[in-house]
């Protein structure tokens, strides 16, 4: 067995490999296919000043699939619907190097194990708007982004001068 990528329609990912996996028990052709995984991330969004933890598709629009291609499973694959095909050249699907297996695969572990990334949506040099604080309503520009703690250091002028100012990222809107 070996590891295939396929193209599959963006924002369909699961449902697409739901289905494959049901296709796959309907046709008993369970001992030709192993695992079909939607690679993911967790990663900690903020919006409206509100902490979500949400998973993120590391790869839009692709499915990992562990199996052995023959005439029988090549046609359920090709055939399920909201597939296009199998990564390749020259219409044969080429197989996944064993690094990047295992690079996939353990980004998929570590989304159980792992803290969730934090996500901010700024970055250094950003013009920004202060929502909250004793700096609320004055404007600057980012300076620094520090993603482990979720603060972003904004230069504001403050009586002529440019005063850095650290703030929670939450705090902020873009301008």
């Amino acid at each position: 067995m070996d590891w295939y990528i396929l193209k599959v329609q963006s924002n369909r990912e699961d449902s697409i490999a739901s289905a494959l996996q049901r296709r796959v028990k309907v046709a008993g052709l369970d001992k030709f296919f192993d695992q079909i995984i939607v690679p993911v991330e967790m990663v900690t969004e903020f919006k409206a000043g509100k902490r979500r933890v949400v998973k993120r598709k590391l790869y839009p629009g692709y499915i990992v699939v562990h199996m052995s291609i023959n005439d029988e499973t090549w046609f359920l694959v090709r055939e399920t619907p909201g597939i296009g095909d199998f990564t390749g050249s020259a219409g044969r699907p080429t197989p996944m190097l064993p690094q990047e297996v295992n690079r996939i695969i353990k980004k998929d572990e570590d989304v159980v194990a792992e803290e969730p990334k934090l996500q901010i949506g700024f970055r250094s040099g950003d013009q920004v708007k202060i929502n909250e604080g004793t700096f609320e309503n004055f404007e600057g520009e980012v300076e620094a982004v520090d993603t482990t703690s979720g603060r972003v250091t904004v230069m504001i002028n403050i009586f002529g001068r440019s005063t850095p100012v650290e703030l929670e990222h939450w705090q902020i809107e873009a301008v």
